[in-house]
């Protein structure tokens, strides 16, 4: 599995479902055996890793924005600041 392939995936599922938490990527990657595309925060935590981040921004930049308190990402709406994080 590719990083390009993830963000592919991640974006199919905010078209299905309006958003995508991170939780959700990270058990995907998990079952499909990716580790490579996971990394380890400092909290000890399985995150995503930046190739897949990377290759999601691009393809979603202008278009969806991530809910730091949540972890989540949205489709940008109106009210929506410039930048890629919302505030809720």
């Amino acid at each position: 599995m590719k990083a390009d392939e993830v963000a592919q995936w991640m974006l199919a599922q905010v078209e299905k479902d309006g958003c995508i938490y991170q939780d959700d990527v990270v058990d995907h990657l998990v079952k499909a055996k990716a580790d490579d595309l996971l990394r380890e925060n400092a909290d000890g935590n399985l995150v995503i890793g930046k190739a897949v981040l990377d290759a999601f921004k691009k393809i979603t930049e202008t278009t969806v924005v991530w809910v730091r308190s949540e972890f989540y990402w949205r489709w940008r709406v109106a009210e929506d600041e410039p930048g890629r994080e919302a505030r809720g």
